[in-house]
């Protein structure tokens, strides 16, 4: 049984893919600009991208402070769902329930959008139209997935979303202990690296100005202050997701959450045969601490899942490498669910960070008055979220009033996260009591385990 990765961190394994990208060169000093974008992750170059389509005349510069794609977007599971992760009912307090199956509408299209783009602009990220298959395996997992399946058909994706049966679900990916799914209809496998890497060629190719190696210290109207000089611009979007506590005032506005991932070496003909995985949907479970996986261009499994320690003071992973236990639990999670899998090296361990509000709702915003703009807090599911935000946040600078600014996540407000030792102590006892309901719910074999609602609640995720 193979359990230690060959490597580890090195910012992700879809970098080990590809390999790491050559360097652009740094700000060259003070320059002037119309726009300029903070973090060249998918939020920032769909931004650009989608304002330079509208006038091609604007002179945009990113700044960003490692390379293009180095956070989020070169780190993430691939899953390009087009789903709503948040709180339906939060968004409906202050907008009502039209309004939020809208926005549902909008982020299932942009699975189709990310497509037409990639397809349109050349861009080879191995993306591949799949289903979501969200597993359950024992009756507290059965009791969530239909109450999910309810739920969301409920807001508006009753042609997409539906359960199936311990048969089928089987039929697909053959997982024991199975006893039934969720599938999501219209979502698709990606390379994120690849995607990213593809992305900034493109905004390259249209003129935007992307200076790596150039870390933004302050932002203020009209000015970003970096270690390479300053940048003057009337429209300034910050689109640094995970790295936003960085920022100069930002520490408690988006609390960096790690996430972490294993790859295996390519599985062989003869265990792919006892998988399954015909179908190449991206694959998760009901637990309440969550996996999410996929089956790889090259025939690998990657798994991923949440409870990577938070880091004291909002700090950040080195490169993206992942503790040992950390790492262990991954493999639990492999063997667990993928037996066949259990004597397939483990190629590569990497962790990334994400950014989450205090009310865990993404959110995109700006103030005509100071020209700032914002967009993140996407909770893990910034592959397809990004793409709306990087369309809406280019209406909004632009000053153009649409279908997209009138959605309900725009210019919202939340209050920060509290001061340390605080926050340490609630994601801390979170990830505990999300651990102890699904311990117990594999005991007890009965209804789902308050200890994951008092988990949630502790931190505002429920």
């Amino acid at each position: 049984m193979m359990t230690e990765p060959r490597r580890l961190g090195d910012v992700s394994f879809w970098y080990a893919d590809i390999g790491l990208p050559e360097r652009r060169p740094p700000l060259p000093g003070d320059r002037d600009a119309d726009v300029c974008i903070i973090g060249a992750g998918y939020t920032g170059l769909w931004t650009a991208y989608y304002l330079k389509k509208a006038d091609a005349g604007l002179r945009i510069i990113v700044v960003e402070k490692h390379f293009a794609g180095f956070g989020a977007s070169g780190r993430n599971g691939g899953w390009l769902t087009g789903g709503f992760a948040w709180s339906h009912e939060k968004y409906a307090t202050t907008h009502g329930p039209e309004a939020v199956r809208a926005m549902v509408g909008a982020m299932n299209g942009t699975v189709a959008e990310v497509m037409r783009v990639a397809a349109l602009e050349g861009i080879e990220a191995d993306i591949l139209p799949a289903d979501e298959l969200m597993i359950a395996k024992n009756p507290a997992q059965v009791a969530r997935m239909k109450a999910e399946v309810a739920h969301r058909r409920g807001w508006g994706e009753e042609e997409r979303v539906f359960e199936i049966g311990r048969d089928e679900a089987l039929a697909r990916v053959n997982v024991p202990g199975t006893l039934g799914g969720m599938i999501v209809k219209g979502v698709a496998r990606v390379q994120p690296a690849k995607l990213v890497r593809g992305l900034a060629s493109v905004v390259e190719r249209l003129g935007v100005t992307i200076a790596e190696g150039t870390e933004a210290l302050e932002i203020a109207p009209g000015r970003v202050t970096t270690t390479r000089g300053a940048v003057r611009a009337p429209v300034i979007l910050r689109a640094t997701e995970g790295f936003t506590a960085t920022l100069k005032g930002l520490k408690r506005d988006w609390l960096p959450l790690n996430s972490a991932q294993i790859a295996t070496e390519p599985l062989p003909d003869d265990i792919w045969a006892k998988i399954g995985w015909q179908g190449h949907e991206i694959f998760g479970d009901f637990k309440n601490a969550y996996c999410y996986c996929q089956r790889t261009r090259e025939g690998r499994i990657t798994v991923g899942a949440r409870g990577v320690p938070y880091l004291y003071g909002s700090s950040l992973d080195r490169s993206g490498a992942p503790d040992p236990e950390t790492v262990r639990r991954l493999v639990a999670i492999l063997h667990d669910h993928f037996p066949a899998a259990k004597d397939v090296p483990i190629a590569h361990a990497w962790c990334g960070v994400l950014g989450v509000p205090r009310d865990w709702c993404a959110t995109v915003g700006f103030d005509p008055g100071t020209g700032i703009g914002w967009a993140g807090g996407y909770v893990g599911v910034g592959v397809s979220t990004s793409n709306l935000a990087g369309r809406t946040l280019a209406d909004l600078a632009r000053g153009e009033a649409s279908d997209l600014t009138r959605l309900p996540w725009v210019n919202r407000r939340v209050r920060k996260w509290e001061p340390e030792p605080l926050r340490w102590l609630g994601v801390t006892g979170m990830y505990a009591l999300l651990n102890a309901a699904d311990r117990s719910e594999a005991r007890r074999q009965g209804p789902p385990s308050r200890l994951a609602s008092l988990g949630n609640w502790l931190t505002g995720r429920g």
